[in-house]
């Protein structure tokens, strides 16, 4: 009994890394992006008033072109037009540490964040190619919604169910 395996679908990556910006607010930026087909995140990148937003799109573009590159010397069948960004990470480089003059003679310390940049791109499945927008990016837990409104049932119950204690006057 063999399990049908599904065929790979590759992904090219980019990397800016050293960035002098803290992850924190490249993931702001990152953010508008992920999922979004490449085309459009250009597009919405270029628009965004962030000082990192011009690195992310550098960055983008290069992942874009790490596809066609590699599409055409390992002969894969890569449309470009297609493609969508599938990871959008900023994770912490390492700190500088400096230091700034403080009242009466002290110091006080303070750390320079630093961020490595990493985009993912992929093709999407032939499933999702005909809508132009959003890609389907997977929800985070299905269940959770529904034991939500579970437990605020149950509060509302409570709630509503007549006190022991009535004041008799």
């Amino acid at each position: 009994m063999h399990k049908a395996i599904a065929p790979k679908i590759p992904e090219f990556r980019a990397e800016a890394r050293f960035q002098r910006t803290s992850p924190q607010k490249a993931k702001l930026v990152l953010d508008l992006i992920k999922g979004l087909r490449v085309e459009n995140a250009i597009n919405t990148v270029a628009f965004t008033n962030k000082r990192i937003a011009p690195v992310v799109e550098k960055v983008l573009r290069s992942a874009v072109q790490n596809a066609q590159y590699l599409s055409d010397e390992k002969g894969l069948d890569i449309d470009v037009d297609n493609l969508y960004v599938k990871m959008a990470v900023a994770n912490e480089g390492p700190r500088m540490k400096r230091i700034r003059p403080a009242p009466m003679g002290r110091a006080f310390r303070y750390q320079r964040r630093i961020a490595h940049i990493i985009i993912t791109v992929a093709e999407k499945p032939a499933a999702q190619a005909d809508n132009p927008g959003m890609v389907n990016v997977p929800a985070q837990r299905a269940g959770s919604s529904a034991k939500k409104k579970a437990t605020a049932k149950k509060a509302i119950a409570k709630k509503s169910t007549p006190s022991k204690k009535s004041a008799v006057a």
